[in-house]
This record gives structure tokens, C-alpha cells and sequence, in this order.
């Protein structure tokens, strides 16, 4: 047999790109190469190789692979490159992460376990996971730099190919290299993405390997083959390097006409795949069985495993696995009694030439095996789905415990394994087991966002609940009609809670208190807010008399929601004392069973412009569902960020719809994606970012198009106008208004009217500007809530000045500007400001103009609205004073951190607090250029060349 090169031939320039990363690591940062080719084409090798360069430089080395025939298994990549090691570990250094970060590790790693902690998952954990192995990478690499090399990532698992759109999003902020090899026509949409937004942020440095030339073909082969043998080969192969070693392995005979070889969806080429086939063919019988036995147990395999499945005792299979070893089919690892595959696509191979039958024997072997070795049913799980019979009720036992198990952290899995016990089901299996597997592989379809699926799920489970569990047939009912609320079927939802609740056997029952509640949130939807009263004050009636805390609350709650969008405000001030006063008294086990309460009573206290109490509540809202596992709904997120724009606290609300858009973007949901654009709209506008809020209130204002008209119309209605307004098109924005006619809640009404004004006076149509100016006063009587005085005041005040009233205009604007103080609104009272100084210069009274403009450029600069204080010291300028500017100038002559300017501090500090470029841009309504050239000029005055180094000398410096 011909001798192929160990040695990497080739791939200088490919191997020099890996190498400038690692010095670059091994400097303090942060980085990311991704290798991408076909298969065979040298990215494993190319892996081997910068890992021994790694080494070499005194690097902490850990690879993994993924593994075709086990993409089930949770977090099998990270498992295979991080467990053993951590195994290896000092328990307390684990321990040292802290206790919630080593819980989730054990989720996640087999070798800490022992950390883990028991209770519910929640729908956020796999997001905790996320955070806990981003920590133990930085807890690695703190000693000395960490090369992390991953391979065959287009087979990786569902729950790693989450993770690692994590850690490429939020890297570590250590001294961290990533190296990623994948094929890139197989590799999940999420990782393309991922890799394509880093490598566009300069974050990600993409090598795609191609073939070798000819000569680097002749180095490979060596001097056993000759040149025209060297020919032949390299024209059969195309230069890939795996198929010229399968080629030189073997006499090369090829059948003419010989069919390519399918093998994991890659056509190998016909020369290729009757090299293989010969090869396998040379094997002895028992040699050819312990192959077949270890393509079933995995790659990486453990010989026990593998003789198992081969239906032998271990001590028979140790000959043939050397001789496996011997021809170079098999290799081991450097984890004792652990081998691997020569290559992905031999296993393949050697796995689809084994009987069908007889794997189905093998998988089952493997699963008594493991389970005689103790192994959990997660562990199991892989084996038990391929071999488990129909019928076999122990199977589909093991299978729903293994789905229970990972479901928080690897939903995909879980499916997978629910949809595996459905099937294996026996037929005499009781109706209500069916219906709670079909329930669970709904919430499972819901979290990897197969929305239609878990719809058509929790269907199927509604009909195979038995008629007396009807606490359970109402929960189910009102999940779908959550879902088809979130999906914009608001009808059907509706029609769906109504007949569960004429189907009720007890009109006074805590099930249809729940289905009430649920009817009042639907009239929500559709805009019906006098039916919304008139169902939560059913409900509230209803759940009093029956003594239960958390429905009481919950009602409660609703019912103040529903009074304050009513215009009810005694009403809703009496239900809003009467659920906090409940809510107070109800643990969070308590409070889980009736979520709603303090998602409803935030949601209440945030349009009665008491937005301290809601973002308290919803606090609340996430510690339940981190205690409990609880998941929260839409509204608590969307609540707290509108608080918070209200508040000022315009970053924070920023970034939190950020990583809400990014969830719903990929869940496909249309009504939320839409609902949070909107609000992340509405940041923008506040902050006086016109293009970003554009951006965003177009693309809601598209979607709600295609979805029935409800509240969320109305809202991305008002979002749309008030952007294309501050862009300079009153017209178009006056136009949206009226198309959409948008029907808001609680004072929000106001601020439409208010902006329908605006749009008007700056039309020049002062007559027509009064009508939505008087409409809002009165709608301010009636429901005199701050914010809705203070957006009456400011239409008022508008069309006054544009009467010419300007002393009349300054009082109503400071009005404004009182009433929104009042709310702790500092963004609307600087608005409020700013009108004022206006109708104050108008007036001639340029100093009080002043005061005001200065007043309203100090709240803006707090609060991060960059360019409204921009344009309110423009204006302070126009009026010939001099601005003194928040941020100082660097001095060019100091060192350290005096060198920085007051901008560049503001980007450290974020540096330091491990935000990333696009996480700062946001903060700070900058560009991405702009932060990237803060950056650099930072390192040239600071001398560091990595964030890590940087976050080193200012924590030194400020020591000093």
C-alpha cells in the first residue's frame, strides 16, 4: 500500500491566517476563524494542525466533533470537547463559578453533574446554559490563552448550534480562539447567519478551503505512487485530499460506470465509493462486525460500547480493533479507551452497509448496555428511539423521561424523543397519556419555533383529553387560544374560548373564571375594550366567592387592566390596590399558577403612567419564572421596555427588545415580531434616532398589514407616523393616522391626537390642527392620567403658538412639561421643554428660552437621547449661547485615561462592562463605525491591542 504524507501538505497561506489569530489570542483577544469546505477537503487536518501550533505556543487545546448519527444528543459537541477535561478539574474550581452558573454546567456537561440542581427547566434555560459555558470558557482561559476547535459543525445538535450563535454574538471576553470547521452547504441556517454577521462585523475570519493542486497531490501521495498513478488519482479525487488517501489505500480498479456513492447527503464520487467498498470488503468477518458495532455505538466510540452492539464480549473485540487501528479505518484518541472513525464518511459507510435489521439489534444492545452502566435516560435515548418496537410501553417510558429530562436546555431533542414515544405507543394506551405527550411536543414545537406544529399538537391533545379532567381540557384550550392570539387569528381564538366556556359543566368554577380572564385579553386583541371591561368584571365577581389567592389576584388584576383601557380610572385604581395587595401575600410557586397577575397588573400600572410599579411587577413577572419555570408571556417583555423608554432609561430598553427580536425573528411569529419592532420603534423616536425608528415602524407597519386588525395595528400605526413626522413628512404621517385610524389605550389615544396635531400646524393647517387638539383635551378630562394631560398641554400649546399666542403656548408647553415630570418622564417633559423655549423666544423672553433649552439638553444627554440634545443645543446656539459640552476633550499631552475623550471613556467603561461593538453602537446610538474608530483610537493612546488587554490597563490604571 502506498504511504500518504502524515504531515499537512499544502495550506500555507491557510495555516499563516490561523496562526496571525493566534497571536493575536495569545495577546489578550478574542477570535474566531471558521474553516469551511466539502468534505474530505482538509478541514480536520487543517484543525490538527493549528491545534499542535496552539499547543506549541502553550495554549490550553479542547476539540470536539459533532457526530452525524448522534444530532440528537444535547450539546454533543461541546460535551465531546469539554467534559473531559472538566472531568479532570478540581471540583472547586467549578464550584468557584458560583452556584447558579455551576447548576446550569451540570445541565449541560456529564462531569459536573454533581452541581447540578433539580426543579423545572423554564423556557429560558437553555439561554442560562448559554451564559454558564461562555463563563467556564473564561474561567479557563484565565491562566493561560484557550484554543476551542469544533469540527463538523454541520452536524451538530440543535441545542450546539444555539450555544454557539451565543458565543459568536457574545464572545468570551478572555484570551479565546474558535476554531470552526464545517461544510458550508449542509450548515443550519442559525450558524450561517451567525458566521455571516461576524465575519461582516470583522469578528469572524472565514477560510474556504479548496482542492490541492497537482504537486501538493504528488507530496500527499508520496513516492510509492508514480506519477502517472499520481495523474490518475488527482484527476478522480479533484484534489481532495481525503479521496486521494481513500484512493492510494486501494488498487483503484473502478467498474466503468460505476454509480456515485450518497452517503449523508453527499455524493461521493464513483471511484471513491468502490474504493471504500473494496476496503471494507478485504476485512475478516469478525473484524468487519466490531467496524459495524462501532459505527453504531458513535464516533467517538468506546470499545465496550462497540462490542456490545457487535454482540461480543469486550476481550473478543480488542483483536479486531487493533487490526481495525492497524489498516488506519479506526484511530484512538487522546482520551484513553476512546477511537475514532479515519473519517465521518467511513463510518457512514460502514454504518449504511450494515444490515438494516441487524442495527436494529445493535442500537438495542447499545441501550442495555448503557443502561447496565447506570447511564441516564437522556444518555439512552439515541439507541432506544432506533430500536424501540412498537407497542413496547417501557420504551416509550424511557424516551418521554429522556424528552422531560432536556427539555429546557435542548428542546429540539426532547421532540424528537416525545414525537419517538407517540409511535412506540401501544395501541390500549390511555387517551389522556397520548394527550399529555401531544401537550408536551406542543411546548416543544413552540420553543424551536414550529408554531403550526405546536398548534396542530395542542389541537390533537384538546380532543384526547377524557371529558372529567376538565381543569386540564381548560388549560390546554386556553394555551391554543394564547397561541392563536399570538399568530393573529384573533376570531378563531375567541370562537375557541367562548364554546369551551358554554361547555363548561360549572359556569362558577375557577375554569371558567380562567376562560373569562382569557375572553377579556381576546377583546384586548380585537379592540372591544367596553366587552374587555365587561368580561374581567365577570371574572372578578366569579373568582371571589371561591377562595383561591392566585385566580383572585389574577382576576384582579385583569380587571384593572381592563377599567383603565375602559376609562375607568376609580375603577381600575380600586382593582389595581386590591391584586397588589394579593400579589404580595403569594409565593412564587403561588403566583406561577396564575402568571398573569403580575404580567396584567404591570401591564395596567405601566397606561396609568406608574412606571416604577410596573417594571417592579415585572421583576416579579421574571423572578417567578426563574424560580418556577414558568414561561413569561410577550407582554411582560414589551411592558418593561415601554417603562423603561418612559423613564429614559432608553439603552436598557433597547437592548432588551434586541435580544427579544432576535428570539421572535427566528421563531417566525409575525404579531410579535411586529409588536416589538413597534416598541423598539418608539426608543428610537424618543432618543431622536428618525432612521432606526423608521427602519423598525415600517417593517411592523408592513407586517400588521397582512394580520387581522387589532391593538397592535393601532400601535404600529402610531409608531409609523410619529417616525416618518420626525423625518420631515407630515403629510404621509398625517395619512397613516387616518388610514389606520389607530384606537389606543388608556392615554395613549392622546399622544395620536397630539401627533395628528403637529402634523397639521406643520402643514400650515392651523383650523384643521384644532379638532384633534380639542379632542385631546377632552380625552385628557376624561381620563387624566399625567402623560394624558401633559400630550393634551403640548397640542394645545402647538396650536397656539402657530395662532400666534406665544405666551399662551409657552404655559401650556411647561404644563406639559409638569405633567410630564410629574409621571417621571424625563424624555416627554424635555419635549415639553424645548416647545416651551420656542414660544418663550417668540415671546421675547430669550433668557427663560434659554433655561428651558438647557434643562431639556441636560435630561436628553442622561437619558442617552444623543441627537435631541444635539438639536436642543443647535437651537441654544441659534440663540447665541455657548454650549459647554458634556463629554471633555482628551489631553493630547496626558497619559492614560486624562488622553481619553469624555466619548472614549463612555466606550471603555462599556468595554470593560463586556458589551460588545454592536451592544455599544446601540447604547450609545452610534454607528458601528464609530465605535470600532473610538476603539482603535483608544489602543493607540492606551498602547493595548485587544479589548481584553484594555479592560487590564483601566482597571491598573483606575488602581493607581
Amino acid at each position: 500500500m502506498p504511504i500518504v504524507a502524515e504531515h499537512l501538505v499544502g495550506r500555507a497561506a491557510e495555516l499563516g491566517a490561523a496562526d496571525d489569530l493566534l497571536r493575536s489570542v495569545a495577546g489578550g483577544g478574542t477570535a474566531t476563524l471558521l474553516l469551511a469546505g466539502e468534505p474530505g477537503i482538509g478541514k480536520t487536518r487543517l484543525l490538527a494542525e493549528l491545534a499542535a501550533h496552539a499547543d506549541a505556543q502553550g495554549c490550553l487545546v479542547l476539540t470536539g466533533s459533532a457526530s452525524e448519527l448522534e444530532s440528537d444528543l444535547p450539546y454533543w459537541v461541546f460535551v465531546d470537547a469539554l467534559d473531559e477535561f472538566v472531568a479532570g478539574l478540581d471540583p472547586r474550581r467549578v464550584a468557584a463559578l458560583g452556584d447558579d452558573v455551576a447548576g446550569e454546567l451540570g445541565q449541560v456537561l456529564p462531569a459536573a453533574s454533581g452541581f447540578a440542581r433539580g426543579g423545572p427547566g423554564g423556557a429560558d434555560q437553555r439561554y442560562r446554559a448559554h451564559g454558564a459555558v461562555r463563563a467556564l470558557l473564561e474561567r479557563l482561559a484565565a491562566s493561560r490563552p484557550l484554543a476551542l476547535m469544533l469540527d463538523d459543525l454541520h452536524w451538530a445538535d440543535p441545542a450546539s448550534v444555539e450555544l454557539l450563535a451565543a458565543l459568536l454574538r457574545r464572545p468570551p471576553s478572555a484570551s479565546v480562539l474558535l476554531a470552526l470547521a464545517t461544510r458550508p452547504r449542509q450548515v443550519d441556517d442559525r450558524l450561517a447567519r451567525a458566521f455571516e454577521r461576524g465575519q461582516r462585523h470583522g469578528e469572524l475570519t472565514r477560510v474556504d478551503l479548496g482542492g490541492l493542486g497537482r504537486a501538493e497531490a504528488g507530496q500527499l501521495l508520496g513516492d510509492g505512487v508514480d506519477a502517472a498513478r499520481a495523474d490518475v488519482l488527482f484527476a478522480e479525487s479533484g484534489g481532495n485530499p481525503f479521496y486521494l488517501e481513500q484512493l492510494a489505500r486501494t488498487t483503484g480498479a473502478t467498474v466503468p460506470g460505476s454509480p456515485a456513492l450518497v452517503l449523508g447527503g453527499v455524493e461521493v464520487p464513483p471511484a471513491v465509493a468502490a474504493s471504500l467498498a473494496e476496503e471494507l470488503a478485504l476485512l475478516a468477518a469478525p473484524t468487519r462486525r466490531v467496524l459495524e458495532g462501532a459505527a453504531v455505538a458513535g464516533d467517538p466510540f468506546e470499545p465496550e460500547l462497540a462490542a456490545a452492539a457487535a454482540g461480543l464480549q469486550e476481550p473478543d473485540a480488542m483483536a479486531p480493533l487493533d487490526e481495525l487501528a492497524a489498516l488506519g479505518l479506526v484511530r484512538p484518541t487522546d482520551v484513553p479507551r476512546r477511537f475514532r472513525f479515519r473519517h465521518p464518511l467511513v463510518r457512514r459507510a460502514v454504518y449504511e452497509s450494515a444490515p438494516a435489521a441487524w442495527r436494529l439489534s445493535a442500537h438495542e444492545r447499545c441501550a442495555e448496555a448503557l443502561a447496565a452502566r447506570g447511564a441516564p435516560p437522556a444518555a439512552r435515548a439515541h439507541h432506544v428511539e432506533h430500536a424501540g418496537r412498537h407497542g413496547d410501553a417501557g420504551a416509550a417510558a424511557l424516551l418521554t423521561e429522556a424528552a422531560e429530562a432536556v427539555f429546557g436546555r435542548a428542546p429540539a431533542s426532547a421532540a424528537a424523543w416525545w414525537a419517538a414515544a407517540l409511535r412506540l405507543l401501544p395501541e390500549a394506551a390511555p387517551r389522556e397519556q397520548r394527550a399529555y405527550l401531544h401537550m408536551n411536543l406542543a411546548r416543544a414545537f413552540m420553543s424551536i419555533a414550529r408554531i403550526r406544529d405546536s398548534h396542530r399538537e395542542l389541537v390533537t391533545a384538546i380532543e384526547l383529553v377524557p371529558p372529567e379532567a376538565v381543569a386540564w381540557w381548560v388549560e390546554l384550550t386556553v394555551a391554543c387560544a394564547a397561541l392563536e392570539q399570538l399568530i393573529g387569528v384573533h376570531e378563531t381564538a375567541r370562537g375557541r374560548l367562548a364554546d369551551a366556556l358554554h361547555r363548561l359543566p360549572d359556569p362558577a368554577s375557577a375554569e371558567a373564571v380562567g376562560l373569562m380572564m382569557e375572553l377579556a385579553i381576546s377583546d384586548l386583541f380585537r379592540t372591544r375594550f367596553a366587552s374587555m371591561h365587561d368580561w374581567a368584571a365577570r371574572a372578578h365577581a366569579a373568582a371571589r366567592p371561591l377562595g383561591d389567592r392566585p385566580l383572585a389576584a389574577a382576576a384582579a388584576a385583569t380587571l384593572a387592566l381592563a377599567a383603565t383601557f375602559a376609562g375607568a380610572l376609580d375603577e381600575a385604581d380600586a382593582a389595581r390596590a386590591e391584586a397588589a395587595a394579593l400579589i404580595a401575600t403569594l409565593s412564587d410557586e403561588e403566583l406561577a399558577r396564575r402568571s398573569a397577575a403580575a404580567a396584567y397588573l404591570a401591564a395596567a400600572e405601566l397606561y396609568l403612567d406608574r412606571y416604577d410599579d410596573a417594571a417592579a411587577y415585572v421583576e416579579r413577572a421574571y423572578a417567578v419564572q426563574r424560580a418556577t419555570g414558568h414561561q413569561s408571556m410577550v407582554i411582560v417583555g414589551t411592558t418593561l421596555a415601554l417603562a423603561w423608554t418612559m423613564q429614559g432609561r432608553l439603552a436598557d430598553a433597547r437592548q432588551l427588545l434586541n435580544a427579544a427580536i432576535e428570539r421572535i425573528r427566528a421563531q417566525g411569529i409575525r404579531q410579535g415580531r411586529a409588536f416589538h419592532l413597534m416598541h423598539r420603534a418608539l426608543v428610537a423616536i424618543a432618543a431622536g434616532d428618525t432612521d432606526g425608528a423608521l427602519a423598525d415602524a415600517e417593517e411592523a407597519f408592513a407586517l400588521t398589514r397582512e394580520l387581522d386588525e387589532t391593538f397592535v395595528s393601532g400601535w404600529a400605526a402610531l409608531a409609523l407616523a410619529a417616525a416618518v413626522e420626525a423625518a420631515g413628512d407630515p403629510a404621509r404621517a398625517e395619512q397613516v393616522l387616518e388610514e389606520r385610524q389607530p384606537e389606543l389605550q388608556a392615554g395613549w389615544g392622546v399622544a395620536a391626537l397630539e401627533l395628528l396635531t403637529r402634523c397639521r400646524v406643520a402643514r400650515g393647517e392651523v383650523e384643521r390642527a384644532r379638532e384633534p387638539a380639542e379632542q385631546a383635551a377632552a380625552a385628557a378630562a376624561a381620563m387624566p392620567v399625567p402623560m394624558a394631560v401633559a400630550w393634551a398641554a403640548r397640542a394645545e400649546a402647538a396650536v397656539r403658538l402657530a395662532d400666534g399666542d406665544a405666551a399662551g403656548a409657552a404655559e401650556r408647553a411647561l404644563a406639559a412639561a409638569s405633567a410630564a415630570d410629574g409621571a417621571s418622564a424625563p424624555v416627554e417633559a424635555a419635549i415639553g421643554r424645548v416647545l416651551a423655549a420656542r414660544a418663550l423666544v417668540e415671546a421675547g423672553d430669550v433668557d427663560a428660552a434659554v433655561t428651558e433649552l438647557e434643562t431639556a439638553a441636560a435630561a436628553f444627554e442622561r437619558c442617552g437621547a444623543v441627537r435631541r440634545r444635539e438639536a436642543a443645543e443647535q437651537e441654544l446656539r441659534r440663540l447665541g449661547r455657548r454650549v459647554h459640552r458634556r463629554g471633555r476633550p482628551g489631553a493630547a499631552d496626558a497619559g492614560g485615561l486624562e488622553s481619553l475623550t469624555g466619548r472614549e471613556l463612555e466606550v471603555v467603561d462599556l468595554v470593560v462592562d463586556r458589551r460588545t461593538n454592536p451592544e455599544i453602537a446601540a447604547q450609545l446610538f452610534l454607528s458601528l463605525k464609530t465605535v470600532e474608530t473610538h476603539l482603535r483610537n483608544v489602543f493607540r493612546k492606551l498602547g493595548v491591542s485587544s479589548r481584553v488587554e484594555l479592560a487590564r490597563e483601566v482597571e491598573r490604571l483606575r488602581r493607581s
